[in-house]
């Protein structure tokens, strides 16, 4: 029995747009809620929410049934962390902060097993094999993994081209709120120069092999990407959608 065929990375492959939710609430039952809602994919966050692996686990297990594909961001770009959460059942890895070809390089052999790259051979006693009910897990799953890099300041887009380059990488994710500050421009995402410096980046990931991809919750923002040529929007945030929701419902009474 094969590794599960990745759909996140298929639907990329051929082409297709897909939509997805930022997920940081840190909690499995909140995951199982937002995977009925019918997105393409989710993002179980660990860069800017308190996840680990332990929580990242649970909300992988909670979205098994969902027909939405789960999606991990990694804190940082380690070696060791990609590998468990590889572990843990994520076939589909988002890394923040990509800022040269060398450290895309690094992600994309962290992701696979030897020969071909460093992933540790453990997968007998992980959940991504099923604990071993995934006979050929070893030999096929290099081919179900899907690496994100994200470009999101002055650095990484200065080394797009050669990021680009690098055999691997499926897709490349434009940071709107870091690539904004870097810029001088903290929390004004909308300002025209952001704007057409994130639309650029896009459309060259777009012109490239790679899918192009970005979280925003500006409609004007979300049409801009997509014509550029965006293949994987994120148009929510969990967090902000309970605040907004809670915060509506207080002042409609408490007026």
């Amino acid at each position: 029995m094969p590794a599960p065929i990745n759909p996140f990375k298929a639907a990329l492959k051929e082409g297709r747009v897909v939509y997805g939710c930022w997920m940081g609430l840190a909690a499995h039952n909140a995951a199982e809620i937002v995977g009925t809602a019918g997105f393409d994919w989710l993002v179980i966050d660990n860069e800017h929410s308190p996840n680990d692996l332990r929580s990242t686990r649970d909300s992988l297990m909670a979205l098994k049934g969902s027909d939405s594909h789960a999606v991990v961001r990694v804190p940082v770009g380690e070696p060791w962390i990609i590998k468990q959460m590889l572990d843990a059942g994520a076939q589909t890895i988002i890394v923040p902060m990509v800022e040269s070809a060398e450290q895309a390089e690094m992600l994309v052999k962290a992701m696979r097993y030897p020969p071909h790259g460093i992933r540790g051979v453990g997968y007998s006693m992980t959940r991504s094999s099923m604990f071993s009910q995934i006979a050929d897990y070893g030999t096929t799953a290099d081919d179900q993994v899907c690496l994100i890099v994200q470009v999101e300041n002055r650095a990484g887009l200065a080394a797009l081209d050669d990021i680009l380059a690098v055999d691997g990488i499926d897709g490349v994710f434009i940071g709107p709120a870091d690539l904004g500050a870097d810029l001088g421009f903290m929390g004004d995402l909308m300002n025209p120069q952001v704007v057409s410096v994130i639309i650029d980046a896009i459309a060259r990931i777009a012109a490239s092999d790679k899918a192009a991809g970005i979280l925003t919750t500006n409609e004007e923002m979300i049409e801009k990407a997509r014509d550029a040529g965006a293949q994987f929007i994120a148009v929510g945030l969990d967090v902000l959608i309970l605040a907004g929701a809670v915060r509506e419902l207080a002042a409609k009474y408490k007026a």
